[in-house]
């Protein structure tokens, strides 16, 4: 059975710095209409801005690209994020989800990324190509709202 879709949210980025702000505002208000708890909102905002900083500091390094976002809210409560990028990929995903792992050479980043979507979110994918990009999708389920306006979007 196909889960009833209500509504859907898509946006392009510049990977600037700048832009993490951006998509994590974009996201927060989508997510905002479904009354999510604080707590959720929280945690769906931390993750995106790992997922776009991953774009911005790993896929296009010392290059400019495009990060493109997708949120789909659903009947069930159900929030799906995308974030993609057409950057260069990742050689072993399985080893880059291992909390620590980095391929900063300067030390300036903990390899912490992934781990910190896993925990926020109730599932967390990766998908990547060396030279063609990666795309993240992170789904997380709302607790049932009470009817009362919890996060002001």
């Amino acid at each position: 059975m196909k889960k009833e879709l209500l509504n859907e949210v898509a946006i392009r980025l510049l990977s600037l710095s700048v832009n993490e702000g951006v998509a994590r505002s974009m996201v927060s208000s989508a997510v905002a209409t479904l009354d999510p708890t604080i707590e959720e909102w929280s945690d769906i905002r931390c993750a995106v801005s790992e997922a776009v900083t991953n774009c911005i500091v790993h896929a296009y390094r010392q290059t400019q690209g495009v990060i493109y976002i997708s949120v789909k809210l659903y009947a069930d409560r159900i929030i799906q994020i995308e974030v993609r990028d057409k950057g260069c990929g990742i050689a072993d995903v399985k080893e880059a989800r291992q909390p620590l792992f980095t391929t900063d050479r300067e030390g300036e980043r903990s390899g912490m990324g992934f781990s910190v979507m896993e925990t926020f979110m109730d599932t967390l994918k990766v998908y990547s190509r060396v030279g063609k990009g990666t795309r993240v999708v992170m789904q997380k389920r709302l607790s049932k709202s009470d009817g009362r306006r919890k996060i002001s979007g």
